[in-house]
């Protein structure tokens, strides 16, 4: 048996997934969860060997939790389940390490023939999106100002976003002062922003902390 984690925040999505994913002898349901914080401890703990994970989280976007599982576990696949059009977000997310996409509202048949893709190590499109890649006719979606950040400008930006102080800041990642300072005027210049206060806004709207 395949061992998944569902990440959605729907209560009714996930017992849909249940229900349907339990009359089938290959896939068993091991861990649900309904935040993104949620799904990033039970990848660490569920053992679970695929990820359904919705883009449409409360407390973080689906496609920085995407991120954050590839950094501790790289291999794992993670198959993105959402209401978006596929023209929005496919590309996106199979550029962030997304081993697939799939509609919310595609056939049971199609979802299983995702998941068997993913979990044999290929990556998953709709047929409608894969003539259209072939086509060229699919949006590359729009970059984020965020994603031109490097990892420890990343931290950095979330910490400055939650108000810890240069100083502390310098503590926590071993550096100092003067080299956060530098971060932060590079974190300011390439998301075109002038104070702190703004990178606030900045992380709260894109659900990045």
């Amino acid at each position: 048996m395949v061992k998944i984690l569902i990440a959605d925040d729907h209560a009714v999505v996930r017992g849909g997934l249940r229900q349907f994913l339990a009359s089938t002898e290959d896939f068993d349901i091991v861990a649900e969860a309904a935040t993104g914080q949620e799904a990033l401890d039970m990848v660490r703990s569920s053992g679970c060997e695929v990820v359904l994970l919705d883009i449409t989280l409360p407390d973080l976007n689906g496609l920085e939790v995407l991120k954050r599982i590839k950094q501790v576990k790289p291999t794992l696949p993670v198959l993105i389940f959402s209401m978006f059009s596929e023209d929005e977000f496919a590309l996106p997310a199979l550029n962030a390490g997304a081993s697939g996409y799939l509609n919310k509202d595609s056939p049971p048949n199609q979802i299983l023939a995702a998941l068997r893709t993913v979990i044999g190590g290929a990556r998953y499109v709709s047929p409608t999106l894969a003539e259209r890649l072939l086509a060229g006719t699919v949006n590359a979606g729009k970059r984020l100002p965020h994603e031109a950040l490097s990892q420890r400008e990343m931290a950095v930006l979330l910490l400055l976003s939650k108000g810890v102080p240069l100083t502390q800041i310098a503590d926590q990642l071993h550096l100092s002062v003067k080299t956060i300072s530098t971060y932060r005027a590079r974190i300011l210049e390439k998301l075109d922003m002038h104070s702190n206060a703004e990178i606030t806004r900045y992380v709260l709207q894109h659900k990045l902390g």
